[in-house]
């Protein structure tokens, strides 16, 4: 967004270069990397030199191990009055200091299905969300006379919210997001499945006009997909603009990156060769 960013590293390194160096390169992007041992006076004297000029402290760590380092909120707003703070946490107080990672906070909240792994990582990636609104709102209310401030993002929170769906009925199996509703879902084609989101009237009445389908069912639909592949379903979805996708296993990409929806649409229109997947 602009902003000059320096990431303080451990002298070994952030852990996800050697669990996931793609990842680690890609968040990493544009950001100046250094590496400091806070424990060691003279690196925790190198971090104290920077933050004269920073704008914004950006935490992930423990409170209690913040306080052992000397980065309180206290002592760093006595220090460095314009400095604001974001402390990334696990759990909102009085349980800041108790362990968590993704996969706690996700079992926390009913966003599991055991045996199985998430494949996505909630409460990391939305805490990261959260933790920019957060960050441009201190920063927007300091350039507006209130002061230098500190914000806690809580990961567990961000976990919280993004099983509300869940916990409201809307994404239950019987709920409108959730199998429910037969314009939204999931179904086998001839080959692979397809993902198809009809929620509004419009794109449902054009779907089953489209398709032919007098009943409204689910089994209507599944005699329907069985009829082609997922792909040929994405490719008919495209010419009648309607929401419906193939469903891509994990490292599968939908398109060639170089390739544009725009172009997509304009290519399958036209009746010419289509994109290579």
């Amino acid at each position: 967004m602009g902003a000059s960013v320096v990431k303080i590293e451990p002298p070994g390194g952030d852990p996800l270069a050697r669990m996931c160096p793609g990842y680690y390169e890609d968040l990493s992007a544009g950001q100046e990397i250094v590496r400091l041992d806070l424990k060691d006076q003279q690196d925790r004297a190198s971090l104290d030199d920077r933050l004269e000029g920073i704008d914004l402290l950006l935490t992930a760590n423990r409170p209690a191990a913040l306080v052992r380092l000397g980065l309180s909120w206290t002592e760093l707003h006595a220090r460095f009055p314009r400095l604001c703070q974001v402390a990334i946490v696990g759990h909102p107080p009085p349980d800041e200091d108790v362990p968590g990672h993704d996969l706690t906070y996700q079992a926390r909240f009913g966003t599991l299905s055991p045996p199985g792994m998430p494949p996505v990582l909630v409460a990391d990636l939305a805490g990261a969300e959260r933790a920019v609104s957060t960050a441009l709102s201190l920063l927007f209310a300091r350039e507006r006379g209130q002061g230098a401030g500190y914000e806690q993002v809580a990961l567990s929170e961000a976990a919280r919210s993004f099983a509300e769906p869940l916990h409201q009925g809307l994404t239950t199996p019987d709920g409108v997001l959730g199998g429910g509703f037969p314009g939204y879902g999931l179904y086998h084609a001839r080959d692979g499945h397809v993902a198809l989101a009809a929620l509004e009237p419009h794109f449902w009445r054009r779907l089953l006009q489209e398709l032919g389908v007098e009943g409204e069912s689910h089994q209507d639909l599944v005699r329907v997909f069985e009829t082609r592949t997922a792909d040929q379903w994405q490719e008919w979805a495209t010419d009648h603009d309607l929401p419906l996708v193939a469903v891509r296993d994990v490292g599968q990409k939908e398109v060639d990156e170089s390739t544009s929806a725009s172009e997509k649409v304009h290519t399958s229109t036209r009746g010419e060769e289509p994109c290579r997947r």
